[in-house]
């Protein structure tokens, strides 16, 4: 038994003690099936109202309720059964927010109205219940009896709508992009990695009726989507706040403005990762820190991208000769990263050192909750107060809050076909948590094979973040290790994500600003589509709003059940089109291809031809993958520095580009001017389009002027037909237009 398994052996022994005990059984027996089921009380009748500009307080016996709107599409619900408010979050979680809305109340008899310019919260008054409408009187939620509790339980009780679908609850491994409905959901911290379990567990479910609700706690939760859907916390207190909103990118937009916006990482960490052990590895033999940059000159060797390395993954692992290590990467492009096995006492000398990856883990991270999301904002702080890098963290269980300071990592899995087709549905749905960085290792930790390994990191490559553990396995886990064909076609990939950097980085940006990740699940971006919520879309999901990605997880080179929704549809390789609502079977997938589909009105900016982003110059060429639609479309690119902090206070740039097809035939793209400032923003540049189009044109302009044939031509057999077109330098401070006229 290696290191690492005895660990996780040893925490799951405790964590199943710690049920035993809340359950009331000794250690190492269950609860016996026929004890009595703790007495439940419920919510009375109310006794007493009072109110102030800021605060409600609705009395039943010796039970309080508080009501608080902190917006106006945010209610705060709190009850204590016994009249005494507690808060065991502090402030940890809920940040500060804004001075709170007006506010007013009626007596409608039966029950009052509490009411701000966009909610209104009705409380019956026989027996208490509540239920939240908007302004306009459209109901979200009611109850169905009052809030219940026990001893150590919690519970609301809510009508289920006839259609309604419900998502969130963090990191649900092999679920979570299709709907939780008529499914029991656990909210907490399991050590269970595989298939079922719920590591980065996060309390908040987003319903289709249009609200979230967070249960503002660190005890774990249960909710059971059934009819009626109940909702329960292990605590004897009730503490939920909930967001309206018309789309579920609202409801995460509020639920992340109470809990903290996702952060934006550097440019490296949305490149590769490469962990291992360089000292002492038992696993591979002595081996010392230095040796991590032999394996760095593998990436440089075989042209494989790499942002950074974790030198000292490993139970047991240390490391040495930091500042050497930290040159020998930089001098390749990389950065360092260390893994906190023995707590944070040092990050600040390793950061002084050249640290700027932090990896949590379960070795002194414990039961979570709490002690987990202050060790990955204590990391995340770490690196900021020690160096002028954003404070980078991966950590594989954490809680609300977690979005603002770390990747969520699933955890130690075995590499195989089942893997594969599990963590699909994953990272989508932990997006309707507002997690926007959640991934697992290419291949896992343990197992794996020459075909595993390469359709695991197809997909993958369209997630933000994602690394290779090596050292646990019985070989060598880097993406070159099994030799060709396989070489070759994960440099693609790679390839491929680098290249589509400035598109990632930009939804990166988005995250940051709405708290809605980059990957998501169909249900997100097409909610009133009735397939999306179901089992037709969970082996998929779009990565930004225009490539959906239907990753290949058995052993076949073909691919069925891919659904694509409404809208127009591009075959990223081929250039075939399809016209959605459709479901497309008996897709061709050779070991090479990934069903990979581009939404028709796509322009996605590209660095083309880079193994590191630190390959850019001043001179770099900016590409567009332009695919052109009847209605015009844009897309705005988000730039700054990509390293610093200095973009917090206003260091970027923005550039929006529009195209369309013309009426009469023919298209035209719109570039507008670069606006902001950053350090090292390019004043000039040249431009690369590449512009998906069935015909030739008969001629290309540039702000009106035609360009020479040397700059652009006309390939058919390209992807369906494309259009190239490169630009000389034009300065980023300007707006062009580009046309593609057709006679």
């Amino acid at each position: 038994m290696d290191n690492r398994t005895r660990w996780r052996t040893a925490i799951v022994t405790t964590v199943v003690a710690l049920a035993a005990t809340l359950t009331g059984a000794p250690p190492g027996t269950a609860a016996h099936a026929d004890a009595p089921a703790p007495e439940e009380h419920t919510v009375g009748d109310v006794t007493a109202f009072t109110a102030t500009p800021t605060e409600f307080r609705i009395e039943a016996g010796a039970a309080t309720a508080r009501i608080r709107f902190p917006a106006p599409e945010t209610l705060h619900l709190e009850l204590a059964p016994d009249g005494t408010f507690a808060d065991p979050t502090g402030q940890d979680i809920v940040l500060p927010q804004g001075p709170p809305p007006p506010t007013r109340w009626r007596d409608r008899g039966d029950r009052y109205e509490l009411s701000t310019s966009g909610l209104t919260l009705r409380a019956y008054k026989s027996p208490l219940r509540f239920a939240l409408h908007r302004a306009d009187g459209t109901r979200l939620w009611s109850e169905t009896k009052g809030l219940t509790w026990t001893g150590d339980r919690t519970t609301q009780t809510l009508s289920r709508g006839a259609a309604e679908q419900f998502y969130g609850a963090g990191m649900q491994n092999g679920r979570g992009n299709t709907s939780h409905r008529g499914r029991k959901t656990e909210v907490g911290v399991d050590y269970n990695w595989d298939d079922g379990g719920h590591p980065n567990s996060v309390p908040f479910y987003l319903s289709s009726a249009g609200y979230g609700v967070y249960r503002n706690t660190y005890a774990p939760n249960t909710y059971a989507f059934d009819d009626p859907v109940t909702a329960s916390a292990r605590e004897r207190r009730f503490d939920a706040y909930y967001f309206a909103g018309r789309t579920p990118k609202q409801v995460i937009g509020g639920y992340t403005k109470l809990t903290g916006r996702p952060f934006l990482p550097p440019l490296y960490g949305l490149e590769p990762g490469d962990s291992d052990c360089y000292l002492h590895n038992k696993n591979r033999g002595e081996r010392r820190t230095l040796d991590a940059l032999k394996v760095a000159d593998g990436y440089t060797g075989h042209d494989l991208p790499l942002g950074w390395m974790l030198v000292n993954d490993g139970y047991g692992c240390g490391y040495e000769n930091l500042p050497e290590v930290t040159k020998g990467l930089d001098g390749r492009g990389m950065h360092m990263g260390l893994w906190t096995e023995d707590g944070l006492g040092k990050l600040a000398d390793q950061v002084k050192s050249g640290q700027r990856v932090a990896k949590l883990d379960v070795a002194w991270v414990g039961d979570g909750y709490k002690f987990a999301l202050d060790g990955c904002k204590a990391a995340y702080k770490g690196i900021e107060d020690n160096s002028d890098a954003r404070g980078f963290t991966w950590a594989p269980e954490s809680w609300s809050g977690a979005q603002r300071c770390g990747v969520q990592w699933s955890g130690d899995q075995k590499g195989s076909w089942d893997y594969i087709r599990w963590q699909i549905p994953t990272y989508a749905g932990a997006t309707m948590s507002g997690l926007a960085y959640t991934t697992g290792d290419i291949d896992g930790i343990f197992g794996g094979s020459p075909k595993t390994y390469v359709r695991d990191l197809q997909w993958k490559a369209f997630l933000p973040a994602v690394m290779t553990m090596d050292g646990w396995a019985l070989s060598d886990k880097q993406p070159w290790r099994y030799g060709e064909p396989y070489t070759s076609v994960n440099r693609k990939y790679l390839k491929l994500k680098e290249s589509l950097l400035p598109y990632m980085y930009t939804y990166a940006a988005e995250a940051a600003r709405t708290g809605v990740g980059p990957v998501r699940p169909l249900a997100l971006e097409y909610p009133d589509d009735p397939k999306a919520a179901t089992d037709a879309a969970k082996y998929e999901f779009l990565s930004g709003e225009y490539f959906l990605v239907a990753p290949v997880y058995e052993d076949k080179e073909t691919r069925d059940g891919i659904y694509l929704p409404r809208g127009t549809w591009t075959d990223y390789w081929t250039g075939r089109t399809y016209r959605g609502p459709t479901t497309v079977d008996g897709y061709r997938a050779p070991l090479d291809t990934l069903p990979l589909f581009v939404k028709e009105g796509a322009n996605i900016p590209m660095w083309p031809g880079i193994r590191s982003y630190r390959d850019r110059t001043a001179d770099s060429p900016l590409a567009w993958d332009v695919h052109p639609a009847r209605t015009r479309s844009s897309f705005t690119l988000y730039e700054d520095d990509g390293v610093t902090r200095a973009h917090r206070e206003g260091a970027y740039a923005r550039q929006e580009v529009r195209s369309q097809v013309l009426d009469g035939g023919g298209v035209r793209i719109d570039v507008g001017a670069s606006v902001g400032r950053f350090k090292g923003k390019q004043t000039a540049r040249p431009y690369e389009f590449t512009v998906h189009s069935r015909t030739a044109p008969a001629a290309v302009t540039l702000d009106g002027r035609p360009l020479p044939r040397g700059s652009w031509r006309y390939d058919p057999s390209d992807r369906g037909g494309v259009v190239h077109v490169t630009t000389p330098a034009r300065t980023t401070g300007r707006p062009f237009t580009l046309m593609l006229r057709t006679g």
